[in-house]
């Protein structure tokens, strides 16, 4: 089973940057992508960015051009980066692990973007 926890999140001025963490541990060989969706106060959860076991990485077309999905497989950690922050950015951010045993959520972390 894999376990995932979030941190990263904040507040931070329209056109800040900020960098969300997912930490993965458990049955990481399991692990086929690691994701990460937001969900806005009364909007349906959305992917905002995916990379996979081979590297292959694919981008929500809101958050194109300003995110950026990472790894470090050492650490068994992705990394959100996102630059160019707007105020319709602000959301609780979960980072969810795609794996042969199953789909695991985190528990989320809010960002807010306002001035």
């Amino acid at each position: 089973q894999v376990q995932v926890v979030e941190s990263g999140g904040g507040l931070v001025q329209p056109g800040g940057s900020l960098r969300l963490s997912c930490a993965a541990s458990g049955s990481i060989f399991s692990i086929n992508a690691m994701e990460w969706y937001r969900q806005a106060p009364g909007k349906q959860r959305e992917l905002v960015a995916q990379v996979t076991r081979r590297g292959n990485i694919a981008y929500g077309d809101s958050v194109k051009g300003r995110f950026t999905i990472s790894r470090d497989n050492a650490k068994n950690t992705v990394y959100l980066q996102m630059n160019s922050l707007k105020p319709e950015d602000t959301a609780v951010y979960y980072c969810r692990g795609v794996g042969t045993g199953g789909d695991t959520w985190g528990q989320g972390t809010q960002v807010t973007v306002s001035s």
